[in-house]
């Protein structure tokens, strides 16, 4: 049975990362296969199981509506000529992509992760490194696994306060799990930066370069940022609040990353004298627009997501006005879809779009053929991203059955929790990734197993906090590997079809960050 109910894990695995499918066909087969096993072994109602098709098909349409946002940020700036601005801006600050790497998919990356979440940072930073020359399977490997020590705590704390709602509501205990996630990655999340620059010279940098020397150049500066990074998000959840640490700890960091390139802190002469590239040529610019005007679209999404994010009054008005959810899906009140219109990042992301076109060439006159042509560019994403949500809506929902199983994730946890209680704190993070993975949501996967490693934590004699910290973390890490997310991102730079090739890439560092993790807060049971 236990095969069975990871078949969800399983199947996706071998059909995309073994057998090398693309989505659209790996994920149908994936989606078919759980589909069968939920009628004819968990044997849930077919009623249950058409409300799961239903509510996957919705839950694709905001997804989709934030990748149109995407795509449209994207396709409008190569239009009007701000990215070539952009990248001229970068290259000014330094041309050496290590260190681009490290400010636009990192710590740019971690902002848009405060103030947005929803998978959205990838989508936004994976083009914007194709710009600056990185291949777009680097642009979106990279982009992919720097998505994940700042999405522990997702847009504006949302990952601990609705993903630990089953748990618990109350502020300190959420502030205190906040707290002990940072001091977590004080050891873990701190190896960040050094892990992409590592992936970046070894996977994606020239052959005939000498890697391990490219990368060693890079290690000082690496882990300054890393533990700038990290000493940030740890002060801002003790003094302020977890709600802010993936706003305000990328934000000092990205400041303090560019003072540091600035007055050469930490950083060979070669960065500046010969700069690390996989292209032997850098990109100069004539394009006569302002870098503040270049960057207006970006500016303009980031104010409108922190301010609907934390104004009680904007954000209720946008929540309740032309919302789109779709509650108790065939009369099941546990089946539901959220979608609220105005509160979408895909949704801000379009507006901003305006409103650059306006600033930057003073016409929205090709807004609607760029628009008409990003729609044509999403079918096979809207395909292979519906039957993947398919399958995770049936694993989700299989609880209601006619069996008296519990549901197919649950019944995961409680066989592993059965053996492995004793060192449950280095398998922790390892079920925060496995909920994400499949759900690709670092909050669904721990409103999904935050109260069963609360319960396993008390039963085991180590600290609820302490674990249901390393969910977190596990379950940002998981935003790496998750299906969805790299259907997604592939899919705005050109790569539909390569996702078991991204996959392959993003398994290692996934797991190590994950077992990381584990090893830290074992040694935190024995010592603190």
């Amino acid at each position: 049975m236990i095969l069975i109910a990871l078949s969800a894990v399983i199947l996706p695995l071998v059909l995309l990362g073994v057998l090398n499918m693309p989505a659209t066909k790996g994920m149908s087969i994936s989606a078919f296969i759980v589909l069968l096993e939920g009628y004819f072994i968990w044997k849930m109602p077919s009623k249950v199981l058409l409300a799961s098709i239903f509510q996957s098909i919705h839950k694709a349409l905001p997804i989709l509506w934030i990748l149109f946002g995407a795509l449209m940020m994207l396709n409008i700036l190569q239009h009007t000529g701000a990215i070539e601005r952009i990248n001229a801006g970068f290259h000014k600050i330094s041309a050496d992509m290590r260190l681009q790497l490290i400010l636009v998919a990192f710590l740019f990356g971690g902002l848009i992760e405060g103030v947005s979440g929803f998978g959205t940072p990838a989508m936004v930073t994976a083009p914007l490194m194709i710009a600056l020359g990185f291949s777009p399977m680097g642009a979106v490997t990279l982009a992919l696994v720097a998505d994940s020590t700042p999405a522990s705590f997702g847009a504006v704390g949302t990952p601990l306060t609705v993903g630990l709602s089953n748990v618990s509501e109350k502020a300190d205990f959420l502030n205190a799990i906040g707290q002990k996630i940072t001091q977590l990655d004080l050891f873990s999340g701190t190896f960040m930066p050094l892990m992409l620059i590592f992936m970046l010279t070894f996977l994606f940098g020239k052959k005939e370069s000498n890697r391990l020397k490219d990368f060693l150049a890079l290690v000082p500066w690496s882990l300054f940022i890393g533990l700038v990074y990290s000493l940030l998000a740890l002060l801002v959840s003790t003094f302020v609040s977890y709600e802010f640490v993936a706003i305000l700890a990328p934000f000092g960091a990205i400041i303090i990353a560019i003072i540091s390139i600035k007055l050469k802190f930490l950083l060979p002469k070669n960065v500046f004298e010969h700069p690390w590239t996989t292209s032997q040529k850098i990109v100069a610019s004539n394009n006569s627009m302002s870098l503040l005007t270049a960057w207006s679209p970006y500016i303009v999404v980031i104010l409108m997501l922190l301010a609907t994010r934390t104004i009680a009054p904007l954000k209720q008005f946008l929540v309740q006005n032309l919302n789109l959810s779709w509650q108790n899906i065939l009369g099941f009140n546990t089946i539901s879809s959220d979608w609220e219109f105005l509160y979408s990042p895909g949704t801000l992301l379009t507006i901003a779009v305006i409103i650059g076109l306006l600033i930057q060439v003073k016409s929205v006159k090709s807004f609607l053929p760029t628009a008409k042509k990003v729609v044509f560019s999403m079918r096979s994403t809207a395909l292979a991203l519906s039957v993947t949500l398919i399958m995770v809506q049936i694993f989700t929902n299989s609880g209601l059955n006619n069996s008296d199983l519990p549901s197919m994730p649950m019944y995961i946890a409680k066989i592993i929790s059965k053996y492995l209680s004793p060192i449950w704190i280095i398998i922790a993070p390892f079920l925060g990734q496995l909920g994400s993975f499949v759900t690709g949501s670092t909050t669904v996967s721990t409103l999904t197993f935050g109260q069963i490693q609360a319960d396993i934590a008390t039963k085991a004699g180590v600290g609820q906090e302490l674990v249901l910290a390393a969910q977190l973390i596990g379950a940002a890490a998981g935003n790496m590997i998750c299906v969805h997310n790299i259907v997604s991102v592939s899919s705005v730079v050109g790569l539909s079809g390569q996702e078991g090739n991204i996959l392959r890439k993003t398994v290692a560092p996934a797991l190590i960050y994950g077992l990381l993790v584990g090893i830290v807060g074992y040694i935190f049971t024995l010592f603190i």
